[in-house]
């Protein structure tokens, strides 16, 4: 009698997908949060951006090769930033006083740690391209609730712009940096 060993096929790893849906759902709570008192409101946001954070560094992803030195990715995000804030005029402006640096520097790192490092990196295993686009489409989706439908073209050339960053430099820190410096810019001008 043979025995024969069946080659089972191996699943893709939901984990990351489960957890942008979540994530994005959560996300999309902010507005919601922004009508909460002071004090409430500041401790569900960095509730919310300490648990995106978190689960989007604890599913694993693929590591990615660099196409430009990190540095060189960050620069030209850091001067594209400064272009459309020069370009762009005032941020709208979000009620949430002396914690709004703090914040806006934790909400950058905790959505690019989801969309650069949890969606992208999900996405990148049906090429480049859609994992670019789609990440980007996600970042967007989600700031439309916050912003509205008029600051919806920023969003997603803001998402490509990070996605790009990402591709490029083969790693999330570098869109994060360039996130967290155009957030930095957006509190400081308003």
């Amino acid at each position: 009698m043979t025995v024969t060993a069946t080659r089972v096929a191996a699943r893709p790893d939901v984990r990351p997908a489960l957890l942008v849906v979540a994530a994005v759902g959560v996300l999309l709570s902010r507005e919601w949060i922004l009508g909460t008192p002071d004090a409430t409101r500041i401790v569900l946001l960095a509730g919310v951006y300490g648990a995106v954070l978190t689960a989007s560094l604890l599913v694993p992803t693929a590591l990615d090769r660099a196409r430009l030195h990190p540095a060189v990715a960050l620069g030209l995000g850091l001067a594209a930033v400064g272009l459309a804030a020069v370009a762009g005029g005032r941020p709208p402006a979000a009620p949430l006083g002396v914690t709004a640096l703090p914040l806006a520097l934790f909400a950058a790192v905790a959505e690019e740690a989801l969309f650069r490092r949890t969606a992208y990196g999900w996405l990148a295993r049906h090429g480049a391209a859609l994992a670019v686009v789609g990440s980007a489409l996600l970042f967007a989706a989600i700031h439309v609730p916050l912003y509205g439908a008029a600051a919806f073209p920023v969003d997603p050339g803001a998402g490509l712009l990070l996605s790009w960053q990402r591709w490029a430099s083969g790693t999330w820190t570098v869109p994060a940096a360039t996130h967290a410096a155009a957030n930095l810019l957006a509190v400081m001008m308003r």
